[in-house]
């Protein structure tokens, strides 16, 4: 979900600011943990799985009824609140199915939250009650995460969108550096291809080049609220989507920021939805759509 943007020079600046000279001194007392996590693993030459490309158009709901109306080829859902009946009918008429689960951070309301331990969960997310950030070194967390694709399979995804894999760039309570963060959102996109699941980078533009050849999308929320698309170029020059999403207050408000941003969306090639914070379908606009 959406994160608020912290500015320069901050607390959280400092802090990676330290953290990446503990690494360049090889005293991270948080290093890479063996090759479960290796940063320069190689993503596997080819597989089966679903693969969008630079014009598939997207549906984005996370909250209510899922509304199965739109004619468009994907559909991101909540891997744990759809019900498996509503995958199963995206499934039947033609529409892959993305399914969104929190790879970087813990929530308390999950079935599976009591399987994290202590040392596992670190500061809360601003703005977000019961979800603090994880340790992605941790093998504990990476099990969970195992756990939540292979569920992704067992409910019929096409493929998923794991969220929060940017815990190294936020002040997450862990001394997490990129390479952390390469190692396990590597290690996560390999995982999910070894099980034919299509997977999706969602946000961490900073490592969006590096990470590319790993993912067959990016999922990025504000790019051009924050004049952050231009990290995303990377994809689009693999023929890959970028599904990106902005934030209105209204329907009113949505239509008015789509004469700003679609312009620019269309010309760069990315797949922009206007939608309520929520993700719940209350409005939606589409600059792929009249």
């Amino acid at each position: 979900m959406t994160r608020d943007r912290l500015p320069s020079f901050s607390p959280r600046l400092l802090f990676l600011l330290g953290a990446a000279v503990l690494s360049s001194c090889g005293d991270d007392p948080r290093a890479v943990s063996g090759p479960g996590f290796d940063p320069d693993v190689a993503p596997p030459p080819g597989g089966a799985w679903f693969r969008p490309s630079v014009t598939t158009r997207w549906q984005w709901q996370l909250a209510g009824e899922i509304d199965r109306r739109y004619d468009v080829p994907v559909y991101d859902v909540d891997l744990f609140d759809t019900p498996p009946e509503v995958m199963a009918a995206l499934a039947a008429s033609g529409r892959r199915v993305i399914c969104y689960f929190s790879a970087g951070s813990s929530e308390d309301w999950r079935a599976d939250f009591g399987l994290f331990a202590a040392p596992d969960l670190g500061n809360d997310l601003d703005g977000w009650a019961g979800e603090r950030w994880l340790d992605v070194t941790s093998e504990r967390v990476l099990s969970v995460m195992l756990s939540r694709l292979d569920l992704a399979v067992a409910k019929g995804c096409a493929g998923v969108e794991p969220d929060n894999v940017d815990g190294y760039a936020n002040d997450s309570g862990f001394l997490l550096t990129a390479r952390h963060q390469l190692g396990y959102n590597r290690r996560l996109a390999n995982e999910a291809h070894a099980r034919g699941l299509a997977v999706l980078l969602k946000n961490d533009g900073d490592q969006a080049a590096a990470l590319e050849p790993f993912f067959d999308g990016s999922l990025n929320e504000q790019c051009h609220e924050f004049d952050e698309c231009g990290q995303l170029a990377p994809f689009v020059s693999a023929g890959k989507p970028v599904f990106n999403a902005e934030y209105a207050d209204s329907a009113g408000a949505a239509a008015a920021l789509a004469a700003r941003v679609c312009p620019q969306a269309l010309a760069e090639s990315m797949r922009t939805l206007i939608l309520p914070r929520e993700v719940d379908d209350r409005f939606r606009v589409s600059c792929d759509e009249p």
